[in-house]
């Protein structure tokens, strides 16, 4: 019960009101994973920023299981298997970002894209989490069962050979 494994990666491209970026970012990810992302909206109206409700921002795509495991190795190799100490926060969630996605083992460049960046989410979990998502009788984790900082860490130097950095 206590063994950590990757429960998912979200990858993410944000693009404002801007429907090029939009289409682009589906297409980036779309290349990468070799599945159709899904465009997030917004729930909120933000007159400055020219946002209303149901207004696509962003695109996204979850993976889980085998393909998250693959394509989270690749991604590290992208940023040379180092992350900072800021990118794991204290629940056990690795974020970071890659600036051009042709840093990525695998994916050449498409002249249609252009160079473009996106964001990578790791969530980590234990057997024993569904507890808080189940749909009859949910409840909270314990405190020994969550994953810490430090756990996070030691989990992903030891399986993707990562270093961690104190520096900002």
């Amino acid at each position: 019960m206590r063994k950590i494994k990757i429960e998912k990666l979200t990858l993410n491209i944000g693009a404002g009101k801007n429907p090029d970026v939009l289409k682009k970012g589906t297409r980036l990810l779309k290349n990468i994973t070799g599945l159709e992302p899904v465009k997030t909206v917004t729930q909120k109206r933000i007159p400055n920023w020219g946002l209303r409700p149901g207004l696509p921002i962003g695109c996204k795509i979850t993976l889980r299981k085998q393909q998250a495991y693959e394509l989270v190795t690749r991604l590290l190799d992208a940023k040379s298997k180092k992350l900072k100490s800021s990118n794991v926060d204290n629940n056990g969630n690795v974020s970071f970002g890659i600036h051009e996605y042709i840093d990525i083992p695998g994916v050449k460049y498409d002249p249609e894209i252009g160079i473009m960046g996106l964001q990578a989410c790791i969530t980590l979990e234990r057997n024993g989490f569904r507890v808080k998502r189940r749909r009859i009788g949910p409840a909270k984790l314990p405190q020994n069962h969550r994953i810490a900082r430090d756990e996070a860490i030691q989990y992903l130097t030891t399986t993707f050979n990562v270093q961690v950095s104190d520096e900002e």
